[in-house]
């Protein structure tokens, strides 16, 4: 049952410029809450995964942990009280959590592993507004067909590896890497368009 109604837009907190198109796609009208520090150096949002965490915990915790950060930013700054949304993208491959590569080095890396494989893509998102927090999970597969090392130079040249998740945006360049995807395309790209709305739609977002 909702809890919440009255409202006609929503916080975002996320840099991502493709949450942003894919939330003005499905006509979600959005401001931007920026963290000032960046995710990366933020305490209350720190991305270093905790020993032995599973990809789905891992994911899941960011995506809570940014919520609910947004929602103190909202009283520490005197904003307009809407819900904020987030979200958080990881790979799994072979139990192993891959984030955003560090350089161009590590970028090279990351995608020479990814060659010919299939790997998890997982995106955790939450809703926080009044107290209650909700989340939803979207698990895909994305196999990659064998790639050359020049081919890897030069997407790493391009700059478009750098602050994503497994070093890729398939949305992008890499599109001519995969063979294969299983499950949400939308949440492969860091934002799934179903759960999210499903979410939005549980605290009375007024879609149509």
């Amino acid at each position: 049952m909702n809890i919440t109604s009255g409202f006609q837009r929503i916080y975002l907190a996320s840099r991502s410029p493709r949450r942003r198109e894919l939330l003005t796609q499905i006509g979600v009208h959005f401001d931007t809450l920026i963290f000032r520090a960046g995710n990366r150096a933020d305490p209350e949002t720190d991305e270093t995964p905790v020993a032995g965490e599973a990809a789905e915990d891992y994911v899941l915790r960011l995506a809570r942990a940014k919520a609910e950060h947004g929602q103190r930013l909202i009283g520490w700054r005197r904003l307009v009280h809407q819900p904020v949304l987030a979200a958080d993208t990881t790979l799994d491959l072979d139990g192993q959590i891959i984030g955003k590569p560090v350089d161009g080095a590590d970028a090279a890396a990351i995608l020479r592993r990814l060659s010919g494989r299939s790997h998890r893509v997982l995106t955790g998102v939450a809703v926080n507004h009044e107290g209650r927090v909700e989340t939803a999970l979207s698990v895909s597969e994305v196999r990659f067909r064998e790639l050359e090392d020049v081919e890897i130079r030069r997407y790493v040249a391009s700059g478009e590896p750098m602050d994503k998740a497994g070093a890729y945006g398939i949305q992008g360049r890499a599109g001519l890497f995969v063979a294969h995807i299983s499950g949400s395309y939308t949440g492969i790209m860091g934002l799934p368009l179903c759960e999210t709305g499903r979410l939005l739609k549980a605290f009375g977002y007024p879609f149509g």
